[in-house]
């Protein structure tokens, strides 16, 4: 393989865009091919982004010999099998969050990730920022002393609450959790880890899909993570994390995350800023185009094994709602 990676998308809405503009700001990787099941749409992307090539089914683009990545940015309820058929043509695939509806399907886009021998990882774009690398550092290094609470939030009220759209249908695996919750629970398993207990409750909206919800996670030392999404109106977006000597305080938006505030027991707070270079998702498209070049099969800061827990707590929390989706039967 070249030292640029050569790009494709599958799936041309509005987080497709954001990725299209992060790899402008990549030193390797270019956009090389996108895919709609709209051909029409698919030239006009390919001709906004610089993009040489455009196909108007997905099959196509996992076809075609000269592409090493696919970014799969549909709606989530089509991951598993547009994943799987990028890498059963020897695709890498990088797979917008949540990486599944649940479990049983990234369980077996795992397997298939290994049977291809190819690389595979949940496209959380909010591990990969300079902050979100320094946060890190201040964790492992004992700066705050034991951590003992996470509080994080998102939540925003969509402009149409269309209950056909991909938010609000049951069909889409809609729902605040899947699609927004999806990033304090990340962030919790970034903090944490998997919990050992779980308390939760939603509210269901007209369409049977959570429109709002509230999680407590409960670690083997006492640790807790309080965390909330919604799709009813505007929260806090930040996050905050205690401990016995210090916080932190992530800033709105966190998953956007740019500027926090560490303050040490007995010290004055300090403003920490990281703006990002380029639009943010850049990071994770470097990152993921180093990890392919240098042959390695799994990111060590977005793992598949903590994809899978996160979807298994994911599952166990719409188990406790007595919620389903039809993919939850297959």
């Amino acid at each position: 393989m070249e030292k640029n990676i050569k790009w494709g998308i599958v799936g041309l809405g509005r987080i497709a865009r954001a990725f299209a503009e992060g790899l402008k700001h990549t030193d390797n990787g270019t956009l090389h091919c996108v895919a709609s099941r709209d051909l029409d749409k698919a030239i006009k992307f390919a001709e906004e982004w610089d993009a040489p090539h455009s196909a108007g089914s997905y099959e196509e683009l996992a076809k075609r010999e000269d592409i090493d990545a696919v970014y799969v940015a549909t709606p989530h309820s089509e991951h598993a099998r547009l994943a799987t058929l990028c890498m059963n043509h020897g695709k890498a695939v990088l797979c917008e969050k949540p990486m599944a509806v649940n479990a049983k399907q990234v369980e077996t886009m795992i397997r298939c990730a290994k049977e291809n021998n190819v690389l595979l990882m949940e496209g959380m774009w909010t591990r990969f920022p300079p902050l979100m690398t320094e946060i890190r550092n201040i964790l492992n290094s004992g700066a705050l002393g034991k951590v003992k609470t996470l509080q994080a939030d998102f939540g925003f009220r969509p402009p149409s609450r269309n209950p056909n759209s991909r938010l609000f249908s049951k069909a889409l695996a809609g729902g605040s959790m899947l699609d927004i919750g999806v990033y304090p629970i990340s962030l919790s398993f970034m903090v944490f880890g998997k919990p050992s207990k779980i308390s939760t409750e939603c509210h269901l909206g007209e369409t049977g899909v959570d429109e709002q919800a509230a999680y407590l996670f409960k670690y083997s030392e006492g640790q807790m993570a309080v965390l909330h999404s919604s799709l009813e109106g505007e929260t806090a977006q930040e996050a905050f994390i205690s401990g016995t000597e210090g916080t932190l305080r992530v800033h709105k938006q966190c998953w956007r995350p740019q500027k926090m505030t560490f303050t040490k027991k007995g010290c004055e707070p300090e403003l920490i800023a990281m703006p990002f270079q380029g639009n943010g998702f850049n990071y994770e498209a470097k990152s993921f185009g180093d990890l392919l070049l240098s042959g390695e099969k799994d990111s060590p800061i977005m793992p598949l094994r903590e994809s899978l827990a996160i979807h298994e707590v994911m599952d166990s929390i719409r188990e406790k709602w007595g919620m389903q989706y039809t993919m939850d039967l297959d």
